[in-house]
């Protein structure tokens, strides 16, 4: 069975850490698993029930739910911005929630991981980001976590995929959420 897991990353700065998080998944993703970086969040614009209708979605939020529509489960690599979620991340879940009733996400497995410059590696963002996951139907898999801290110290000068330490650790998200899939009641 082949297993694709859409990647949705909360920072749009072009050397942030989470990016780097996510582009290692990537490449650690095993045989059969297929990890599929979403490009386009910077261009879908704030959700505004307005512009969700019939002929008016934006592009963007179309490619984003197409994406998320294909993906088997989804992970979400959430920095920490003033104790909670970045609005970019945000705004993704709540497309992806949208129209009422049919969110992308349900019957889908979710985790959240990430990282951050303070001691607890963005453990309030992603906690924020699990409860807005639940509430738009998404079966989050609360005890697959990784919160890296320190982020511009640990990869000042080492990408996360070369970190053997974060390396195995996102590994071992990767296979617990691929393991997910499939043995999710869709609601």
């Amino acid at each position: 069975m082949s297993v694709r897991i859409l990647a949705l990353v909360g920072s749009l700065r072009a050397g942030s850490h989470n990016r780097q998080l996510a582009e290692a998944a990537v490449k650690l993703a095993p045989e059969g698993t297929e990890i599929e970086l979403f490009e386009g969040l910077a261009e879908v614009p704030f959700y505004n029930e307005d512009l969700d209708v019939e002929g008016g979605v934006p592009a963007a939020a179309v490619a984003l739910r197409e994406a998320a529509g294909r993906a088997d489960a989804f992970l979400l690599f959430s920095p920490e911005y003033n104790g909670t979620i970045t609005a970019v991340l945000k705004n993704a879940i709540d497309w992806l929630s949208r129209p009422y009733g049919a969110s992308a996400f349900t019957g889908k497995p979710v985790a959240v991981v990430g990282t951050a410059y303070g001691q607890f590696g963005g453990v309030w963002a992603q906690d924020e980001a699990r409860k807005a996951l639940g509430i738009a139907g998404a079966t989050v898999l609360g005890d697959v976590k990784l919160s890296v801290p320190g982020s511009v110290i640990r990869f000042a000068e080492t990408h996360p995929v070369d970190d053997t330490e974060v390396a195995g650790q996102l590994a071992e998200v990767i296979n617990h959420v691929t393991a997910a899939v499939g043995t999710v009641d869709a609601a």
